[in-house]
């Protein structure tokens, strides 16, 4: 079964939490600080795997999920890094932000791994935090929380032509003539639900890879029927090849059909739309109105559009029409797929800037952002060195600065996230 969506659960693993530790060794009194710092957690890779070409994997398994960091130790004794984890996707595969839609990755070339999820810090022993006037510190960082995400993962075929036009047309029957693919067929619409890839060989070593999409119908854009599913396949293609029913045996006429399928390609995509196509004209072994050839041929040379008469059926003008195709991709550079403008990579990082807001709600002061917040994920609020550890660097950001540039007095109260406390200069 050809699986292209997938929607699934990933989270990074948390980060090991630093130690709380003194030396203690015989003939030395009052040893110092040697607590270990706490492993980061395990991260979330994709990666691309040629053997793969369909999300299939991913239709019973919905979560995925890496490795938490060790705790540190005594004797500066560090905690172990959490497991990495690598999750296998087919080539063409995008990952996209399920809440926001933003792509987070686009796995096109070979090889290519990209990290999702990174997993979180570990946190500092209080070895780190010794000082002149702080020689036994009693606190240590607690580690960073990994990271969740629900992604949708998109398959969106990489091949060189692809095959368009409508149900029917007699697209999957010139598949199996050309290439070593065998896909079903027979006489009714929608034969093929699922893409099909095959690889065309020519004489003197020459190949190409060849898709043939599932018909299209109209509205195909606005999603009726499988439209959307099926169009993002033809995204990734260099050439499209836009087969015809010339003999109109569906009851259709052709130049119809042809002006309708381009119609559906621009409200999807300008740019797909504006694909170099050769049109074929099939099915000329049952053709018995060789006006509906001439009017088709005049609106593809209007267009720019090369056209050949073929019969996929007996194989008539096949070999011209192939020798063509790839002569045509030779003009065509293979390039980089690349994301547009609309849909332009982000990271989850981008996602979480540093800094913090200030502002007055029922006479309390409230402190947000994500600066503060990583701050607090760290302390140990138990403990008055952690705690006095956590006002420091309060007033190293400029939160303290800020509080006083908006009137705080001491006796008022200040909230950040869950805790509050009474303001004292």
């Amino acid at each position: 079964m050809f699986i292209d969506y997938a929607k699934i659960f990933i989270s990074s693993g948390n980060g090991g939490n630093g130690a709380i530790s003194f030396r203690r060794e015989k003939y030395i009194a009052n040893g110092g600080p040697d607590g270990g710092d706490g492993g980061k957690g395990g991260s979330v890779y994709f990666q691309v795997d040629l053997g793969l070409n369909t999300l299939m994997d991913f239709r019973y398994k919905k979560k995925f999920s890496a490795g938490n960091g060790e705790n540190g130790s005594g004797s500066r004794c560090n905690g172990k890094k959490g497991a990495d984890i690598y999750i296998k996707v087919p080539q063409g595969t995008v990952i996209k932000d399920e809440e926001t839609g933003k792509i987070i990755a686009d796995l096109s070339k070979e090889d290519q791994v990209e990290c999702i999820l990174q997993g979180g810090k570990g946190g500092k022993g209080n070895c780190h935090f010794a000082t002149a006037t702080r020689q036994i510190p009693n606190f240590a960082e607690t580690g960073e929380p990994g990271k969740e995400l629900t992604i949708i993962l998109e398959l969106k075929l990489i091949a060189d032509v692809g095959l368009l036009g409508y149900p029917n047309v007699g697209k999957s029957t010139l598949l199996s003539r050309m290439t070593e693919n065998k896909p079903k067929i027979a006489n009714y619409h929608f034969t093929t639900i699922d893409p099909n890839l095959g690889v065309v060989r020519l004489d003197d070593n020459r190949s190409f890879v060849l898709a043939d999409i599932p018909g299209l119908i109209e509205g195909a854009s606005e999603g009726v029927g499988l439209g959307l599913k099926f169009l993002r396949h033809v995204e990734r293609t260099r050439l499209l090849i836009h087969v015809v029913d010339i003999a109109g045996t569906e009851g259709r006429d052709p130049v119809d059909d042809f002006n309708k399928i381009n119609e559906e390609l621009l409200k999807y995509d300008e740019n797909l739309a504006n694909k170099l196509q050769i049109v074929a004209a099939n099915k000329i072994d049952v053709l018995e109105d060789e006006e509906n050839f001439e009017r088709l041929k005049k609106l593809a040379k209007e267009k720019g559009y090369e056209i050949y008469k073929i019969s996929a059926v007996t194989g008539e003008g096949l070999d011209e029409l192939f020798n063509r195709v790839y002569d045509v991709l030779q003009t065509i550079p293979k390039t980089e797929f690349e994301v547009t403008e609309e849909t332009a990579y982000y990271t989850l990082e981008d996602e979480e800037e540093d800094g913090f807001e200030v502002s007055r709600k029922d006479g309390k002061f409230i402190v947000t952002g994500k600066q503060v917040e990583k701050l607090m994920r760290r302390i140990n609020f138990s403990d008055y060195e952690s705690l006095a550890y956590f006002h420091l660097n309060l007033r190293k950001i400029g939160v303290d600065s800020e509080l006083k540039r908006q009137g705080i007095k001491n006796g008022d109260i200040v909230q950040i996230f869950d805790w509050e406390f009474e303001y004292e200069e």
